[in-house]
């Protein structure tokens, strides 16, 4: 029996670098069908079982508008397809609240996810410390930490695979938002759910952003009964209806990353910092701005006129006086 998987984190979460420690040189490489995105499959086995990982692109969101490329909703269909048994969201451990974002999309999304603390060596570094089990415990998922760039902690989360396949759960954390988007929420969930929906909580969510497609998903009568709802909501927020949305999911993760992220002390101050501490200080900094300036100007013009010469005989002598030579020679 095949187990099918996948993997989904920000960009340069190490992503990649768990992908290539699980599945070694047994990969596949192509493109998702109907774009130009790159798809990479691998392969293992793990006490006796073959498990099949399915790379997807880095996301910062599963939301998809009109700015975004075709990663969020290469990523996004993907994991609604539920072709895949489980999600392994990976996220930085010492960028944690940023990258937890997308985790509470997918809590959202009501799909069985597991989490994968990278970076653990980089938090180190910065003195920050995680929390691994009571970050489990709040998201109510299974939860590991690594450092894939080592393949620490790899066996660990291949254990944590196998035990979590054989019952697969979904996140016990429930997002919350404003009561006139709950409101809203449920509503349009019923309307969707009614038409055969496969996951009308997720694309009631979407239609109350205005995901991009999510409106012109539904049939005309449907979307007759969902968008009057939509625009009152709309209209309760001032029009930034998407902005409360997001902003239900930034408060979870802070909550979140408040209680497990603990930082040892302050960092030392780098020599960026030093310099920066310096030139961006607001007596001491425009002056210091314009004395840079008069160096460049002094430097273009010293620099400048060292070659005015060498310009001139090329010029001059060569271009001018040589072509003219050349045009004699061959009786022009």
């Amino acid at each position: 029996m095949k187990h099918i998987i996948c993997i989904v984190g920000n960009p340069n979460c190490g992503k990649t670098t768990l992908f290539n420690a699980l599945t070694g040189s047994h990969q596949d490489v192509g493109n998702w069908p109907g774009v130009t995105v790159e798809k990479k499959v691998g392969h293992y086995v793990h006490n006796s079982v073959d498990y099949e990982l399915v790379d997807l692109p880095g996301i910062y969101s599963l939301t998809t508008v009109s700015q975004t490329g075709e990663d969020e909703r290469v990523a996004r269909d993907y994991i609604l397809s539920q072709q895949a048994e489980a999600v392994i969201n990976i996220v930085d451990a010492s960028n944690l609240e940023r990258n937890l974002y997308l985790t509470a999309q997918l809590i959202e999304m009501r799909v069985p996810v597991m989490l994968v603390v990278n970076m653990l060596d980089v938090a180190k570094k910065r003195k920050i410390e995680i929390d691994i089990e009571a970050l489990g415990n709040m998201l109510g998922c299974p939860v590991v930490g690594i450092v894939a760039s080592r393949e620490q902690g790899v066996f660990a989360l291949k254990e944590m695979i196998a035990a979590f396949l054989q019952n697969p759960s979904l996140p016990k954390l429930s997002l919350r938002y404003a009561p006139a988007i709950e409101a809203a929420h449920k509503q349009i969930e019923e309307q969707v759910k009614g038409v055969g929906s496969e996951h009308p909580h997720w694309l009631a969510i979407e239609l109350l952003e205005g995901a991009n497609g999510a409106r012109e998903s539904l049939d005309a009568d449907t979307r007759a009964r969902v968008m009057p709802i939509i625009e009152r909501t709309e209209k309760e927020f001032s029009g930034n209806l998407d902005i409360a949305v997001a902003d239900a999911r930034y408060k979870l993760v802070a909550q979140v990353s408040a209680a497990v992220e603990h930082k040892a002390g302050d960092l030392p101050a780098t020599l960026t910092d030093k310099i920066d501490k310096i030139v961006l200080n607001r007596i001491a900094g425009f002056p210091i701005f314009l004395c840079i300036i008069y160096c460049m100007f002094l430097f273009t013009q010293n620099l400048g006129s060292a070659f005015i010469d060498f310009f001139d005989i090329l010029v001059g002598g060569v271009m001018v006086t040589g072509f003219g030579e050349l045009l004699e020679a061959i009786g022009v």
